[in-house]
């Protein structure tokens, strides 16, 4: 079947965007044009690939087949095209999906000093502590903590080991006492994170003589905004959990300190991760090559 390619990437961007607004921006078009993109694209293959209603679309279950066959091949192709057409400094969309505990990445001279080296690289950071397939959404590349990236991926280090603190002001300690072990963090009033609305607050985890364990402290403030949990304990709000180096300047200040270290050991950190591909986007590339300079300069 003659089938132009661009109403595939069409289709593939509606698929994961789940409107054709978002699809319209991904793409760098107006909406009707993936409206109309979506229509011949149906009609040439005589089959429905959306359900289409006033705010979103749903793909049909042809649309769900034909969305699994085709969205990696077309990545694949997409990454060979940049590399046959490398005769020049790397360009075009780079979409990265950011855990939001990243402070590495996202203090913002990693991505400053990224986007003055190459200009011509749009660089697109979504933050979200979503575990899906950035595959599947899109993304070029990912950062997490790698322990929880698939083991399909390329990992690239973005940090060395890093630590989680519980950290509350002197103050608050002054007034309400400071636990000496986890279990005891029940008795105390709590800020905790969550990585999305309806799921369950994060399970604080500690390590004792070698061994795992998390406490089900019951948080009378919960956010997936770590600058709001910063801002809530640095009001004397309450003790509360996270990765080490985004607590650091106040903790070397002295309006927040650590407590209950014996029981918070180092474990792997940050990545920047990418799917497994012959022909890497110079664009990829040269994110890759960047992060490792990043690091090695840190």
């Amino acid at each position: 079947m003659d089938l132009d390619l661009n109403l595939l990437r069409v289709f593939v961007a509606v698929a994961e965007g789940d409107n054709f607004r978002a699809a319209a921006d991904r793409l760098g078009v107006t909406r009707s044009a993936v409206s109309q993109g979506m229509r011949k694209l149906e009609d040439r293959l005589g089959v429905a690939l959306v359900t289409r209603s006033t705010r979103s679309v749903r793909l049909t279950e042809a649309g769900h087949r034909l969305h699994q066959q085709i969205a990696q091949p077309l990545a694949r192709i997409g990454a060979a095209l940049d590399d046959a057409l490398d005769d020049g400094p790397p360009r075009g969309l780079l979409r990265v999906a950011v855990t939001s505990i990243a402070e590495r990445f996202l203090a913002g001279p990693l991505v400053a000093r990224f986007a003055e080296a190459y200009p011509q690289i749009t660089l697109d950071v979504t933050v979200t502590d979503d575990e899906s397939d950035i595959v599947a959404q899109g993304f070029d590349a990912g950062v997490r903590l790698g322990e929880v990236i698939e083991q399909d991926m390329i990992a690239v280090p973005l940090t060395g080991p890093v630590r989680q603190v519980v950290v509350a002001t002197p103050g608050y300690l002054a007034a309400h006492g400071t636990p000496t072990h986890p279990r005891e963090l029940v008795a105390h009033r709590c800020i905790g994170w969550r990585p999305a609305p309806g799921v369950a607050p994060y399970r604080w985890e500690f390590v004792q003589d070698g061994q795992d364990f998390d406490v089900a402290v019951q948080p009378q403030v919960t956010t997936n905004d770590m600058l709001l949990m910063v801002r809530t304990a640095l009001a004397g709000g309450g003790l509360t959990i996270g990765i080490e180096e985004t607590f650091a300047p106040w903790i070397a200040r002295g309006e927040l300190v650590t407590l209950l270290d014996d029981y918070l050991p180092p474990f792997p950190g940050f990545f920047l991760y990418y799917p497994d591909r012959r022909n890497l986007p110079p664009k990829l590339r040269a994110l890759i090559e960047h992060v490792r300079g990043f690091r090695g300069a840190g």
